[in-house]
């Protein structure tokens, strides 16, 4: 069910006129770089129902990028899948739980994560902010393919079925949600909750907590790079990548969440054309965004989309 963005709000976020070009010179850079997926056996963590691997796979300027992949120990010839996206700061988790449900599950660490930093390192507070005068430099840019290119790791696996892919992420994790939805058509279903990274320039003027926080901290460094600044952050706003999303999505969002403003969530939900989709509210929750409550919605949600073979 729709919800209006409240009336005495509205989003300053405007798509670059170049935004699909510039997107597609990534991924067409990217497509050139061989995938070499590699899994290694994690007997420690294995039990009778969840076998456990680590993986690993290549992503945009070879960085290799590592992840948790979980699967069920009885399961069908062909199974469901799902794309696990990190928050701003917590390392992924290992998808066992995902896993007894009967997905196949990726948890992805992007580069600069623990498992994902060797080649790529800027640190905790400095992600948001990295060569963010430059959209072809900027942390986001790798780290957005990174996610996507879990992905192609997932198609690569013979017992997926590429018709059953969900993502599913809170905070970052919703905004890449968002951005992974937009940009693989793969996607037959999304769950984001909280997202981030979307309406970057209103949300460092409605809130001053971290990680937005980061950019103003840069801003009152090198005022005069404000412009460039917002002309970077343009290419790598969820709100901009919405009116790409067409799977049956649905988005849950605190309305006390005083790290990503509702009103950032609102207006990403309109921008959205799919017309499965619903938005989810919590009064008196923060940028837990009702995740007690909201848990067993979003398992609802990818059962029936992605469980029952179509």
């Amino acid at each position: 069910m729709s919800q209006p963005v409240p009336v005495d709000y509205q989003s300053r976020v405007k798509k670059p006129d170049d935004f699909e070009a510039f997107w597609d010179g990534v991924l067409h850079q990217v497509a050139a770089i061989p995938l070499n997926p590699e899994m290694i056996p994690d007997p420690l963590r294995t039990s009778e129902e969840v076998e456990v691997f680590q993986a690993f796979y290549t992503s945009i300027e070879h960085v290799r990028i590592a992840a948790w992949y979980c699967r069920p120990t009885r399961r069908a010839e062909r199974a469901p899948a799902m794309l696990l996206l990190p928050g701003y700061q917590a390392d992924p988790p290992i998808p066992k739980e995902w896993a007894r449900k009967g997905y196949c599950t990726l948890s992805v660490a992007p580069r600069g994560k623990l498992r994902s930093h060797r080649q790529f390192n800027p640190g905790y507070p400095n992600l948001l902010t990295y060569n963010i005068v430059d959209r072809h430099t900027y942390a986001y840019r790798g780290f957005y393919v990174d996610a996507w290119r879990g992905i192609d790791f997932l198609l690569s696996r013979p017992e997926i079925d590429s018709t059953r892919i969900g993502v599913t992420g809170s905070s970052q994790g919703g905004g890449l949600t968002i951005a992974t939805a937009a940009m693989r058509t793969e996607i037959c279903a999304a769950a984001a909750g909280a997202p981030y990274l979307c309406g970057y320039m209103d949300a460092i003027e409605l809130t001053h907590t971290y990680p937005y926080e980061e950019i103003n901290d840069f801003l009152r460094l090198h005022p005069e790079s404000r412009h460039a600044v917002e002309e970077t952050v343009a290419y790598f706003d969820g709100i901009n990548f919405a009116d790409k999303i067409t799977c049956p999505i649905i988005v849950n969002i605190g309305l006390q969440d005083n790290v990503c403003p509702p009103e950032t969530g609102y207006a990403l939900f309109n921008r959205i054309p799919a017309v499965a989709k619903q938005l989810y509210t919590y009064d008196g929750h923060g940028h837990d965004a009702g995740r007690s409550k909201h848990e067993a919605i979003v398992e609802q949600f990818f059962a029936h989309q992605l469980l029952t073979t179509r």
